[in-house]
């Protein structure tokens, strides 16, 4: 299989990287295109890939196709594309809030997979939702869902809303969690621990708690009952959390990235 990956910033090399490393290629170098000459440079220290200035010369021989570029870059790269493509092809979408049958009407492609990565796909511990165009058959669907498990894992969902909605959860979510390890770590120093044991108590309490809870079968709400003792310090932690509404401003941030993701695909 020939897989071109348009595009190498954080998200189209991070799949490179993973993909690279996948079977499915079957002893083909992984193909990636870009335009900036900084990172063709670097990308061709990469003896995992071959690299690519123009697409005339990687497009056209490509089977599989990842683009990994802006969403207010790809009516041009669609325009340039058009011409080199067949329908045989098939088109994974990176971009953040573009709509299968946008990509069908400007790309005129018939096979298309919407995704919404996100960025702890960086460590292998991403989660990546994707859904079909319905030209896409299950056997396509399946390789391709075992090149996005090179980053992490992968959730098969069944309509395009539910990709909107996994980017207000998992496709934004690990800013809303750096938010509030960034409030943890200004307490801290507050409270006088310097930058490194702030740092440190931060982030393995983090670890942990997330340890804990992927290796059992408790929700949550149990796990604070078991740290919470009545009348103590966590409740009274998880009273002012309470009594401020966090739980239901968390709820309404997801939700805001979860309407401007439709937003995104009604501008597209």
């Amino acid at each position: 299989m020939r897989v071109l990956v348009i595009g190498a910033g954080n998200m189209g090399l991070t799949y490179s990287e993973g993909m690279s490393k996948s079977p499915l290629l079957n002893k083909h170098k992984l193909r990636i295109y870009d335009t900036d000459p900084k990172k063709i440079e670097t990308l061709r220290k990469n003896d995992a890939f071959n690299v690519f200035e123009n697409l005339e010369s990687c497009l056209p021989l490509a089977d599989l196709v990842f683009i990994a570029v802006k969403p207010y870059h790809s009516d041009d790269l669609f325009s340039e594309m058009k011409s080199m493509i067949n329908d045989q092809q098939i088109f994974v979408s990176l971009m953040a809030g573009v709509t299968i049958q946008s990509i069908q009407e400007r790309l005129q492609a018939k096979k298309v997979i919407r995704t919404m990565p996100n960025l702890p796909a960086q460590v292998g511990k991403g989660v990546t939702s994707y859904t079909e165009s319905k030209e896409v058959s299950k056997v396509e669907l399946l390789m391709v869902r075992n090149l996005l498990d090179t980053t992490g894992t992968s959730i098969h969902v069944k309509t395009e809303n539910f990709i909107d909605a996994s980017t207000g959860i998992s496709g934004s979510g690990p800013a809303y969690v750096f938010y509030f390890m960034q409030s943890m770590l200004e307490a801290a120093l507050k409270m006088g621990f310097s930058d490194y044991d702030s740092k440190v108590l931060v982030s393995s309490t983090f670890e942990g708690a997330i340890e804990l809870f992927n290796q059992n079968d408790i929700s949550p709400e149990k796990w604070i009952d078991r740290v919470a003792s009545k009348g103590g310090t966590t409740q009274a932690a998880i009273d002012s959390m309470e009594d401020n509404n966090v739980k239901q401003l968390i709820q309404d941030a997801a939700y805001a990235a979860f309407n401007r993701a439709i937003e995104m695909g009604k501008e597209k």
